[in-house]
């Protein structure tokens, strides 16, 4: 199991280091409705991350050779997907904001003031599961934990560590903010502002970063 959960570290920090849910969360925290938004969106998030890996998981499980080694057919999987992400990374760094540069903030965010916390569970789960991005990340993280040898438990086990520390960013700041709202209320303006103005540039390295090992992985058992 431990080399399963080496392999799937990469993709659960590609997905907790998204700018744009911190950003999201950052705002409800800061929003006269902090405490229940901010509650919903973090459990939209998780499940968001949850259904996503555990469907892969389910329709690759056991889809290994007899030898242990992930068969062909994951293999394809695996490149296809760092593909993918190659293409998001190469696109997300086109696009990034010149230095000095303001970088509005999605018009989506305006409203997040008012939102419920019903639809901030939706927000949450749009944003983790959906996005493209975090769909392939999540996806590759399915597929990591289907293809290997595990038993039930120790693939319960990957998907725990795996989705706890992709939601992590998301969920410390909750955490923390209701433990010590009134000592992180300028720490997460600051976090915000830096987010927002070097989002394209971190996620289009670390996206560029992450889809090369994948595609290596998938190329590496065609080989």
């Amino acid at each position: 199991m431990g080399p399963v959960v080496g392999d799937l570290l990469p993709l659960a920090i590609g997905v907790a280091v998204s700018p744009i849910p911190i950003i999201a969360v950052i705002l409800m925290l800061l929003s006269r409705k902090a405490g229940a938004a901010s509650a919903g969106f973090a459990l939209g998030w998780v499940i968001g991350i949850l259904v996503v890996t555990v469907v892969v998981l389910t329709v690759t499980s056991g889809a290994s050779n007899s030898d242990g080694e992930p068969s062909d057919a994951v293999s394809w999987v695996k490149l296809v997907l760092g593909l993918l992400l190659l293409l998001v990374g190469i696109r997300q760094w086109r696009r990034r904001p010149q230095a000095g540069a303001d970088v509005p903030l999605p018009k989506w965010m305006a409203a997040i003031d008012e939102v419920t916390p019903l639809k901030a569970v939706g927000l949450g789960a749009v944003l983790s599961g959906v996005n493209p991005k975090n769909l392939l990340l999540c996806a590759g993280a399915g597929v990591t934990i289907g293809a290997a040898d595990l038993s039930g438990a120790d693939q319960t086990v990957c998907v725990a560590v795996f989705t706890i520390i992709a939601a992590s960013t998301v969920l410390v700041p909750v955490i923390g903010y209701a433990v010590a709202k009134d000592r992180l209320s300028q720490p997460l303006q600051d976090l915000k502002a830096w987010l927002q103005a070097n989002n394209a540039t971190v996620m289009a390295v670390l996206i560029l970063v992450i889809g090369v090992a994948l595609f290596g992985k998938g190329l590496g058992g065609l080989i």
